[in-house]
């Protein structure tokens, strides 16, 4: 919202939903069609194989997707890290510690919790995730407006800031965000584990999502804009902790973390286990129980060094905003903006007299300047923020 103003942001959150949700329910379709003719995709890498050639989804999906899902476990290493910092910040304000430092401790929760061994077993995980995502943006929401209304809030500037050059590319980055969040790089992969017959479960399990996304996304998005304006910082909890003080109480703030940390926790588990499926494709014996020493071993190993391996980069590398900026758009915006759309015109063949055509080529066509000019403000950016940080800043 910082990045693209009042107009900008509120249009880019509402096209990101509606074009999403509708390329969500496109693939959800071509997942159905295809197990018809006896063709059931499990995964995003079997939908191109199968209808794209073997090369899409061995040397294009594939790697993308493990990009995706690996980037938002450092991603979400990072923010975890930064709700610990927050932790400490509240009860110990002038503390030495340093961020790289609380990034190895949620390194070393995540490193317990990767070893759920499968992503059915992530259910009631899924659930409380749902609750917590509930609580922390009731809290950001509620947090906003009390800030924004007390007699010390800061001042408020809408504006966007810097050179023409540098709010151009900013608004590149901030769409590229915005597509980050909105992101699921999961999908047939959910989908495989309804039971069937899975006509209309998932559409209306899409439904209860985005009534959650949309709510969500834009009380937090709107309300932490309206509070800080071009202040607004990589994430909201930052700008509650304030310059000198906490804006906030100091139990809202901690409960608040305490949401958010738990809420990150379970994401990261849900991102790790498409790497984690790769990974024990290649090391686990199938015929061997999934529980023998055999297989035990070589997961609790890899899961283990994927774990220290995201850790690592998220405390070299702890710039937020810009790590979502690279992975929205080099990764998510290909698999969810454009080739939704290409599987669904190849699978279907809808004539170019129909709508459904023309809306999908537009989608495809707009998404594909998205990510030539964003790929360029996004790396532009990193290298402007590389002169100023260093190798495990303290942020």
């Amino acid at each position: 919202m910082s990045l693209l103003g009042w107009a900008g942001g509120t249009v880019c959150l509402a096209l990101g939903a509606v074009v999403t949700f509708y390329s969500y329910n496109l693939l959800s379709l071509v997942l159905e069609w295809q197990a018809h003719l006896g063709q059931r995709q499990l995964r995003f890498r079997d939908m191109a194989r199968d209808i794209l050639g073997p090369a899409w989804g061995k040397y294009f999906v594939g790697p993308l997707q493990f990009a995706i899902c690996y980037g938002a476990v450092v991603a979400c290493t990072l923010l975890g890290g930064q709700s610990l910092k927050f932790i400490y910040l509240l009860y110990k304000p002038d503390g030495k510690m340093q961020l790289y430092q609380f990034i190895s401790m949620f390194g070393g929760l995540t490193l317990f919790l990767a070893q759920v061994p499968s992503f059915h077993s992530l259910r009631h995980i899924n659930l409380v995730s749902l609750v917590l995502c509930l609580a922390y943006s009731a809290c950001a929401l509620g947090g906003s407006i009390d800030v924004g209304n007390s007699v010390s809030a800061p001042p408020k500037d809408y504006s966007l800031v810097g050179s023409r050059v540098d709010r151009l590319f900013g608004v590149f980055n901030g769409i590229s965000i915005i597509a980050t969040t909105y992101g699921s790089g999961i999908i047939p992969e959910i989908q495989a584990t309804l039971a069937p017959p899975v006509k209309g479960k998932m559409f209306k399990g899409l439904c209860v999502c985005y009534s959650v996304v949309v709510t969500t996304y834009f009380s937090v998005g709107i309300s932490g804009y309206w509070a800080f304006g071009n202040q607004s910082k990589g994430t909201i909890l930052t700008n509650f902790m304030g310059e000198t003080k906490p804006l906030l109480p100091t139990w809202f703030l901690l409960m608040t973390n305490i949401f958010c940390l738990l809420q990150i926790s379970a994401v990261t588990v849900e991102y790790m286990q498409p790497t984690n499926e790769i990974l024990e494709k290649k090391l686990a014996d199938p015929k061997m129980d999934q529980f023998s020493a055999r297989n035990v071993v070589p997961r609790l190993i890899a899961r283990s060094l994927s774990v220290v391996v995201a850790t690592t980069i998220a405390a070299m590398l702890p710039f937020f905003g810009d790590i979502m900026a690279l992975i929205g758009v080099f990764g998510v915006v290909p698999l969810d903006f454009i080739l939704p759309m290409i599987f669904y015109n190849v699978a279907f063949k809808p004539s170019r007299r129909r709508f459904v055509f023309w809306v999908n080529t537009m989608i495809i066509a707009a998404s594909s300047v998205l990510v030539a000019i964003g790929a360029v403000a996004s790396v532009r950016q990193m290298a402007l923020d590389a002169k100023s940080y260093h190798l495990f800043a303290n942020m």
